[in-house]
């Protein structure tokens, strides 16, 4: 069992540089797609993600590693296993739906959006596989059935400031391509001390 790492703590956010490049990056993502592209992305992000649940056992899914931090993701979140990155993504893709409705209906959301309120515990079980398909589910139709996403009123994301629900729209699939890359890395990170594992009993 890999001894619990000192990361930063959740909602340190991004180094200053990245954060900055990010932002230009979601904008420019914004300014060129529309809702059918963000669903189909979102979608096809989705699928990829159902393969790389799938290929592992119910053990692998479970177990916590240390990855290499990909370039979006906040410190506090490269020590976890896949369920708990599913766990994260049911979270937000609630809160996102939420969001999406409350802005459709001209209703701005209390309080504020918060990186460290959306993180996972570790005890999560085989179960919320389908509570994050559930999810995706419900985001996407929500977004099909909000007439316009160019609300007039806006609710502040911690990083790219206030979203219209196009723009928490289009977050979402940037946000879910993210944890796609976070959990390819899990699935390497597994397979890497899987193999290292096997090598050292052979040598034994």
């Amino acid at each position: 069992m890999n001894a619990e790492p000192k990361l930063a703590p959740p909602g340190a956010g991004l180094p200053k540089i990245e954060l900055f490049v990010a932002r230009i990056r979601f904008a420019w993502w914004r300014a060129t797609s529309n809702r059918e592209v963000i669903s189909a992305k979102f979608q096809r992000e989705r699928e990829n993600i159902a393969r790389l649940v799938k290929s592992l056992d119910a053990e692998s899914a479970s177990q916590r590693v240390l990855f290499p931090r990909p370039r979006g993701l906040e410190d506090s979140s490269r020590y976890w296993s896949v369920w708990m990155t599913l766990e994260h993504l049911r979270i937000v893709h609630y809160g996102i739906t939420r969001t999406m409705e409350a802005l459709a209906a001209g209703i701005v959301l209390k309080g504020s959006a918060s990186t460290a309120a959306v993180k996972p515990g570790p005890d999560v079980t085989a179960e919320v596989v389908d509570e994050y398909e559930q999810s995706c589910d419900r985001l996407l139709a929500k977004a099909e059935e909000i007439t316009d996403l160019h609300t007039k009123v806006r609710y502040a994301h911690p990083w790219f400031g206030p979203l219209d629900a196009a723009g928490w729209h289009a977050l979402s699939a940037t946000h879910l391509g993210l944890h796609r890359v976070q959990i390819e890395r899990i699935v390497e990170q597994i397979r890497a001390e899987s193999r290292a594992e096997r090598a050292a009993a052979i040598g034994n």
